[in-house]
C-alpha cells in the first residue's frame, strides 16, 4: 500500500510502538498532515475511527476508500444514523461518536475490535467526552484493547493523565504561510454584512476559493443572499448528502464556501486558499430553571481561530480576514468551553443509567458532568417514565436509549402512535420547518426527500402501533411540561405545566388557540417571557391525559392568609374555590411566609421599645436579647393566628424582655428625662448613641449631661435654638459652658433677643417657654 506523502507518515512506526507498549497513545497533529485518513490505514487489525459528525465519517471513509482505489464499504466502511456502507471485508470503520456509544452500550467488550480511534478531540463534544470515559472504562475488560486519541490542537497533559501518562506524539504541519488581516463590523453594520464584505475584498485580493466560518444555517442563508453573482456553495450538517459531498470536491470554477464549524477540522475542503472568519461560533446553552435548552451564538476560542486560520495555507500562500479588531484578539477564551459544561445533560444521564452509574462517578472524566445540570436531566427522564426513582433505567428507558434520539424524541416515538415518526423527523430537524405551526410545517415538509428518508427510517424503529399518531400528542410525549394554556383571551402569552411564561409571536395562526404543545421555545437574554418557535394546537384533555391533574389544598401568604382548593394541570389552574375550614397547621405556615415577606411592621411593632432593647443588648448583654430582625423573626410565635389582623395583635419585643430584668426597663433606658425646666424630653434611641434634643434656654443650670443604663452610656444632648435647630451637641456640658456657649450666645441673642442669654448661664433660671416681655 503506497501512502500518500503527508507529515504523518514519518512518526507511523513511534505511534505503532506506543500503542503496542502502552496500549493508549496521543497524537496531536494539525489539519492536513494525514492522521484521520492515514493513520487507521497503517495500523494492524480492526480499527474503529469515530468522529465527532456524520459528514467527518464519511468524508474520511471516502478519503481512505479512495487511497486503497477500491469503493466505499470494502476495506473502508463507515456507519452514521440512517446510514451505513460496510461488509465483511471491512477492516476500518469510521462512525460518529454517538453510535460507538450506543455499540459499547450493547457490546462492552467491543469483541472483535483491536483499536478505537477517537478523532477530533479537541472539539469537546458530549457524546466524544462520553465515548472516551466508556472506552477507557471498557480498557478493563479488555486489556488487550487499545485507544488511540487525535487532535488538531488539544491540552494533551490533561488527557496524557487521564490516559494513564499515555505517551504523546507530535507532528507538525507542512503549511504554506499566511497573511492576517482585521476587518471589524463599522458602525451600525451587522457581522452579516461585514463577513460579506470580508468576502469580496477576499475574492478580489486572493486566488482559489475562498473559505467563510460562520455560527451557523441562518447566518449562512443570510450571507448567500448578500453575494449575488458569487459562485457560493455551503457546508453544514443539515445539508442532504449531496449537497455535502458537492462542497468537498474539487471544482474547475473558484467558489466561496460559507461553512461552519463542520469545516474547521476533520474535513478537507480543496482549493481553498483564503479564509474569512466570523470569530462566532454556535454552542449549546440551556436554562435549567426555565427548562427551555437552546443554542447560543459566542465568541470563538484562540485555538479554533488559529484552526480556522490554519485551512488558508494548506495548498499555498494564503490570507485570513478576522472580522474582528485586532486589540480583541488576545481577549479569546483559549480554547472552546466543553460541551459536557453548559449543555441539555438529559441523554447522558440515559447513558450513564445505562451504564450502570447513573451519577457517573465509576468514571474517569475529562470533565466531569456538572450535578446541577445532572440532576436536572435525571428528573426529565423521570418525569418520560425512563429511570425508576433509584435511577435505575427502566425498560423503555434501555428502549429509548436503543434508538438514539434525544430521549424525549425517543419517548414520543415509541408511545405516540402510528405516525410519530413523521412528528419525530421534523422535530429532530426543526430547520425543516419554517412555520411556527407543526401541522402546517408537515404539510409543506412532505415533499423533502430527507424528512421523508428519516421519517422511514424512524418508523421502522418503532414499535407497531394502531392508534393515529396526532401531532399534539407526540409533542406532548416528548415534552410534557411545554403544554400551555393562553392567560387571557386576548393575550398571546401562555403558561406551560413546567411554570414557565411563553408569548406567541403573531401571524402564526395557533393566536385563537386556548392550549398549546410547544416543541421548541427559547428566551432571549433580558427578555421577560420565552418564544414558542414551534407549536402545535392541543387541549385541555390531552394535558391531563399527559400531565395529570390535581386537587391541592392550598393555603397560602398573599397579603393575608388565603386559603382555597385548586386544580390544576401541572402550573395551570383550572379551577379554585375558597377552603372554609384550612387546617391550622397549614394556617400558620403561611402566617410565618407573611412575616418573612413583609417584615415586622406586620406585627404589633414597636420601633422606639426595639432601639431601647437594642442599646441594652449592645451595651449590657447578657441577659438582654439580640433584637435584630433574623433573631426576632425566629422567635415570633403565630399560635392560634388565623388571619393579617391577628398579627397586630403579636408583640414580638415584649416575648422578648428577660425577667426579672425587664422590671428595670424604663429605669435603664428611659423614654423621657426631666431637665432643669421641669420638662420632661424623649430620648432618641435610633442612633448608635442615645440622643435628647432639648432647649438651650430649658438646660441653664445643668453641670453634667445624663447617664442612661446604670451610669455606661452617656446622653448626647443636641441643645437647640429657639428655632428649633441644634446649636451645639455635646455630652460635656461643663465644657460647653465655659468654650462653647459664649460663641453660641455671640450668635443667637441678637436674632432671638426675647430669649434669656445670660452670661452666667449656671445661675440662671432655666425656662420651658419663651421669657414674656417687659
Amino acid at each position: 500500500m503506497n501512502l500518500p506523502d503527508l507529515p504523518i507518515r514519518a512518526i507511523l512506526p513511534d505511534l505503532a510502538r506506543a500503542l503496542t507498549g502502552n496500549g493508549t497513545a496521543i497524537l496531536v497533529a494539525p489539519p492536513g498532515t494525514g492522521k484521520t485518513t492515514v493513520v487507521p490505514l497503517a495500523l494492524d487489525g480492526r480499527i474503529v475511527v469515530a468522529e465527532p459528525r456524520r459528514l467527518a465519517a464519511r468524508a474520511a471513509a471516502a478519503r481512505m476508500a479512495s487511497l486503497l482505489g477500491e469503493p466505499v464499504g470494502r476495506t473502508v466502511g463507515y456507519a452514521v444514523r440512517g446510514d451505513r456502507r460496510t461488509s465483511k471485508d471491512t477492516r476500518i470503520e469510521v462512525v460518529t461518536s454517538g453510535l460507538l456509544v450506543r455499540r459499547i452500550q450493547h457490546d462492552p467488550e467491543l469483541s472483535g475490535v483491536d483499536v478505537v480511534m477517537l478523532d477530533e478531540c479537541h472539539e469537546r463534544h458530549l457524546d466524544a467526552d462520553l465515548l472516551l470515559a466508556l472506552v477507557t472504562d471498557a480498557m478493563a475488560l479488555r486489556p488487550d484493547l487499545k485507544l488511540l486519541a487525535t487532535s488538531a490542537t488539544v491540552a494533551a497533559q490533561r488527557l496524557a493523565e487521564l490516559l494513564g501518562d499515555a505517551p504523546v506524539l507530535t507532528v507538525d504541519a507542512r503549511t504554506f504561510p499566511t497573511e492576517t488581516t482585521h476587518l471589524p463590523p463599522a458602525r451600525g453594520e451587522r457581522l452579516e454584512a461585514c463577513v460579506a464584505r470580508a468576502t469580496r475584498r477576499a475574492l478580489s485580493e486572493t486566488d482559489g476559493d475562498v473559505l467563510v466560518f460562520l455560527p451557523g444555517a441562518a447566518e449562512i442563508n443570510r450571507v448567500r443572499q448578500l453575494l449575488d453573482g458569487v459562485d457560493v456553495v455551503t457546508l453544514h450538517g443539515r445539508l442532504a448528502t449531496q449537497e455535502q459531498d458537492a462542497a468537498l470536491k474539487p471544482s474547475d470554477r473558484r467558489r466561496v464556501v460559507l461553512a461552519t464549524a463542520v469545516a474547521e477540522s476533520s474535513l478537507t475542503v480543496p482549493g481553498v486558499r483564503a479564509v474569512v472568519d466570523s470569530g462566532q461560533s454556535r454552542v449549546p446553552r440551556v436554562d435549567h430553571r426555565r427548562g427551555l435548552p437552546g443554542l447560543a451564538t459566542v465568541r470563538t476560542s484562540a485555538a479554533v481561530a488559529d484552526q480556522r486560520a490554519g485551512r488558508a495555507g494548506r495548498e499555498g500562500p494564503g490570507r485570513v480576514y478576522r472580522c474582528w479588531p485586532e486589540h480583541e484578539h488576545a481577549t479569546l477564551p483559549r480554547y472552546p468551553e466543553p460541551e459536557i459544561k453548559i449543555a441539555d445533560l438529559t441523554r447522558l444521564a440515559l447513558e450513564l443509567a445505562c451504564w450502570g452509574t447513573p451519577d457517573g462517578s465509576a468514571l474517569r472524566w475529562w470533565d466531569a458532568p456538572p450535578e446541577g445540570a445532572l440532576r436536572a436531566g435525571q428528573s426529565v427522564l423521570r418525569d418520560l417514565h425512563a429511570l425508576d426513582n433509584d435511577g435505575t433505567p427502566t425498560d423503555r428507558g434501555r428502549a429509548m436509549a436503543d434508538v438514539g434520539l434525544h430521549p424525549r424524541l425517543a419517548r414520543a416515538l415509541i408511545d405516540g402512535g402510528r405516525q410519530a415518526a413523521d412528528v419525530v423527523a421534523l422535530l429532530d430537524d426543526d430547520t425543516l420547518a419554517d412555520d411556527a405551526d407543526i401541522e402546517a410545517a408537515l404539510r409543506k415538509v412532505r415533499g423533502s426527500p430527507r424528512w421523508r428518508r428519516e421519517s422511514q427510517r424512524l418508523a421502522a424503529l418503532a414499535p407497531h402501533s394502531d392508534e393515529p399518531g396526532d401531532p399534539a400528542r407526540v409533542v406532548a410525549l416528548a415534552y410534557p411540561e411545554r403544554l400551555a394554556r393562553k392567560r387571557s383571551a386576548d393575550s398571546r402569552v401562555y403558561l406551560m405545566t413546567g411554570g414557565t411564561a411563553v408569548e406567541l409571536p403573531p401571524g402564526t395562526g395557533l393566536d385563537h388557540r386556548e392550549w398549546l404543545a410547544i416543541a421548541v421555545a427559547d428566551r432571549r437574554p433580558g427578555e421577560k417571557h420565552g418564544r414558542v418557535r414551534l407549536a402545535v394546537a392541543a387541549d385541555a384533555e390531552l394535558a391531563a391525559e399527559i400531565v395529570g391533574v390535581s386537587d391541592v389544598d392550598e393555603v397560602r401568604w398573599d397579603g393575608d392568609v388565603v386559603a382555597r382548593r385548586v386544580r390544576r394541570i401541572g402550573a395551570i389552574t383550572l379551577s379554585e374555590k375558597p377552603l372554609a375550614d384550612p387546617d391550622p397547621a397549614a394556617v400558620e405556615a403561611a402566617l410565618r411566609d407573611g412575616v418573612r415577606a413583609e417584615g415586622l411592621p406586620v406585627l404589633d411593632w414597636e420601633p422606639r421599645l426595639h432601639a431601647r432593647m437594642a442599646l441594652l443588648h449592645r451595651v449590657l448583654g447578657d441577659p438582654w436579647p439580640s433584637v435584630a430582625e433574623e433573631d426576632i423573626l425566629s422567635t415570633v410565635d403565630v399560635t392560634g393566628a388565623r388571619s393579617r389582623g391577628d398579627l397586630r395583635k403579636i408583640n414580638p419585643l415584649r416575648a422578648l424582655l428577660p425577667w426579672p430584668a425587664a422590671a428595670r426597663l424604663d429605669e435603664l433606658v428611659p423614654e423621657r428625662v426631666e431637665v432643669p425646666s421641669g420638662s420632661k424630653i424623649s430620648v432618641d434611641y435610633t442612633g448608635q448613641r442615645p440622643v435628647l434634643a432639648v432647649r438651650l434656654q430649658e438646660v441653664f443650670g445643668w453641670r453634667q449631661a445624663p447617664a442612661i443604663a446604670d451610669g455606661k452610656v452617656t446622653v448626647l444632648l443636641h441643645l437647640l435654638s429657639p428655632a428649633g435647630r441644634p446649636a451645639a451637641v455635646t455630652d460635656d456640658l461643663e465644657s460647653f459652658w465655659v468654650n462653647g456657649y459664649p460663641q453660641v450666645r455671640a450668635e443667637l441673642r441678637g436674632r432671638y433677643p426675647k430669649h434669656d442669654w445670660p452670661s452666667d448661664p449656671l445661675a440662671a433660671t432655666p425656662r420651658s417657654r419663651r421669657r414674656n416681655p417687659r
